[in-house]
């Protein structure tokens, strides 16, 4: 963004800014000034009409003492914070695997000649088919249907499999998005790496590949952020993540203030990663818009 001068600035270069100039830029101050003040005021008396209407309500008192306990959040943090590295390790892991098999899977997807239409179809076939499966159902099929089936060599543990489920469905949307990017490539790009002596996989790796995964970087991490939170589905098979430490907390006593502090921990890690996507998605539209991003 060009740097806007001011008249201290401009008596370094000798340049000297015109009385409209300053009283313009003193103009624009002041509205972001009022803007600011205006957007904090709004801000305050919509957070003292929800607080009004809340705590004034007949059920408050029983929903604070069952919801928003200072106790049990004090007893259940501890708890809920080591359960959390499970479902970052499950992020980390299954992130890395989810990336590799849907980058797979789009160039399976995408591969030109009528020798490679089995994989192709093998492709569409698998993305179809978990992009309409619901990830519960997914989840439900793999921890407990493998295990039925007593496989020799074969993991039951629950935290594999749950990962594997994760890994098999968020796969077909990441496919998706690779895909969407390739073929946002210009035909012309691969055909001038072909011209230049590339092969067909050589021009696919080292100029459409390059290309494809910078334009669905936002995406790929709203998929990340999505990933992030339902790694805590997990805990259906049993795995002690944050959220079934959170309901075993809560199973004792038959207070809920754990399932709240469970969420507010996850919202604390995703609002950082959105906001970072939020920030490569500007900082992208920013160099495309000045021709710095093919």
């Amino acid at each position: 963004m060009p740097k806007i001068l001011t008249a201290r600035d401009g008596a370094d270069d000798g340049y000297v800014p015109s009385q409209r100039r300053i009283e313009r830029e003193r103009f624009r101050r002041a509205r972001t000034r009022r803007a600011t003040a205006v957007a904090a005021l709004s801000t305050l008396v919509t957070a003292a009409v929800l607080y009004f209407v809340i705590t004034r309500s007949p059920g408050w008192p029983r929903t604070r003492e069952t919801f928003f306990s200072t106790e049990y959040a004090a007893k259940a943090l501890p708890k809920v914070l080591e359960g959390l590295l499970l479902n970052l390790r499950l992020l980390v892991v299954c992130g890395a695997a989810v990336l590799v098999l849907g980058l797979l899977l789009a160039v399976a997807r995408t591969l030109r000649g009528p020798v490679f239409f089995p994989l192709r179809a093998l492709a569409a076939a698998y993305t179809d088919f978990f992009r309409g499966l619901p990830l519960i159902i997914c989840l439900l099929m793999v921890v407990f249907g493998v295990p039925a089936l007593r496989l020799q060599g074969v993991t039951t543990d629950p935290v594999l499999l749950g990962g594997t489920a994760l890994v098999l469905t968020y796969s077909a949307y990441v496919a998706e998005v690779f895909r969407a990017g390739i073929e946002s490539v210009h035909p012309s790009q691969r055909a001038a790496a072909r011209s230049l002596g590339l092969s067909s996989g050589q021009a696919l790796r080292f100029v459409v590949l390059p290309q494809a995964v910078r334009r669905v970087v936002p995406p790929l991490l709203n998929d990340l952020v999505s990933l992030q939170k339902d790694t805590g589905l997990v805990s259906i098979a049993g795995a002690v993540d944050a959220v079934y430490a959170a309901q075993i907390i809560a199973g004792k006593d038959f207070n809920f203030t754990p399932y709240v502090v469970a969420g507010l921990v996850f919202v604390a890690l995703t609002i950082p990663m959105t906001r970072c996507t939020d920030w490569v998605t500007a900082r992208m539209d920013r160099r495309r818009a000045q021709g710095g991003l093919v």
